[in-house]
Formats: structure tokens, C-alpha cells, sequence
């Protein structure tokens, strides 16, 4: 009983890697890669599960002490993830840092990218503009409309949801 408690997963964990399988589950809608026309290909799924993770940082960022817990717990599990599907596509072993590394600084670049795009808002330019040289990069003549609405529309959800909640991994998702 005492090894099971000490072994136990903290419940910021817990929450993070629920907020992650919800925002998979949500990345994963039909409507993204039909309606909406985002790349279906292992690039534009980086980029949706990404623009998800950045989502929910945006709503933990400044929350306090536990958000951050919860936000690190997050940020962990998406690394895991990505670490896990570079494997499944048969990386090898000593490829997977040096990819890794890639990754890592393609998120923190897309990070910065939509914290600016979001503190211009309402102006909605830089945010349509960052959405075409990602989630777009690989449709030609994309239009980024629908989705900056998206983006819009469940950045305000995720305001609008308790902080209780989402600490502990439950959050309402928006249709695309």
C-alpha cells in the first residue's frame, strides 16, 4: 500500500497527459482535415497538435503555481508523444535526439509566433499569416479564415472554463 502511494502518478501529471489526450482526440476531428482543409500528413498533425498544446498554454499562462505544474505536465507528455511517434516511424535510435531537437525548436519558434499573433488581436492579420507558414505550409492557396475563427472561437471556450477544471485535465472542446 505504502509503494503503491509512493509510486503513484501526482495528479498535475494525470491532468497533463488528459489534457493531452483530449486535444489529440480534438486535433484528430474529421472536420480539420475536411472542412476546414489542413494537410492531412505527419507535418499539418504536428502543427494542429501544436497549435492545441499552445491553446492550453495560453489559458494556464500566468494561473499560478498549479497551472504551471499542469502546464509543465503537458508540455512533458507532448514531448513524449512526439518522441514515441518518431519511433513508431522507425527512427532510429540515434537519429531521435537530433530530431528531437528540431522539434523542440520548431515548437518554442511556434510558441512565440502565436503569443505575438495573439497579443495583436483583434487584428486578425498575423494570426491568419502564422496559420498559412504552418498548419497551410503544405496546402498552396490555402485559406486560413475558417480556422483563425476556430482558433478565435476556442481560445475564448477555454477562457471561459474553470480553472479547476482544466488543472484537473477535463476541457470542452469547440467543433471546428
Amino acid at each position: 500500500m505504502i509503494l503503491q502511494r509512493l509510486f503513484r502518478p501526482k495528479p498535475a501529471k494525470i491532468a497533463g497527459q488528459k489534457l493531452y489526450a483530449g486535444l489529440v482526440a480534438q486535433a484528430r476531428q474529421p472536420d480539420f482535415y475536411g472542412r476546414l482543409a489542413v494537410p492531412d500528413t505527419v507535418e499539418g498533425r504536428f502543427e494542429l497538435y501544436t497549435l492545441h498544446v499552445v491553446l492550453l498554454l495560453d489559458r494556464l499562462k500566468r494561473q499560478g503555481a498549479a497551472a504551471g505544474v499542469v502546464a509543465q505536465a503537458l508540455f512533458d507528455t507532448y514531448v513524449s508523444a512526439l518522441d514515441d511517434a518518431l519511433r513508431e516511424m522507425g527512427v532510429g535510435d540515434l537519429s531521435v535526439g537530433k530530431k528531437m531537437r528540431k522539434l523542440g525548436e520548431a515548437f518554442y519558434g511556434r510558441v512565440k509566433s502565436y503569443e505575438a499573433a495573439l497579443a495583436a488581436l483583434p487584428d486578425e492579420a498575423q494570426l491568419a499569416e502564422l496559420l498559412i507558414r504552418t498548419v497551410y505550409a503544405e496546402a498552396a492557396g490555402a485559406a486560413p479564415e475558417a480556422l483563425v475563427a476556430y482558433v478565435l472561437r476556442q481560445r475564448q471556450a477555454l477562457a471561459d472554463q474553470p480553472l479547476e477544471a482544466i488543472l484537473a485535465g477535463e476541457v470542452e472542446w469547440s467543433t471546428p
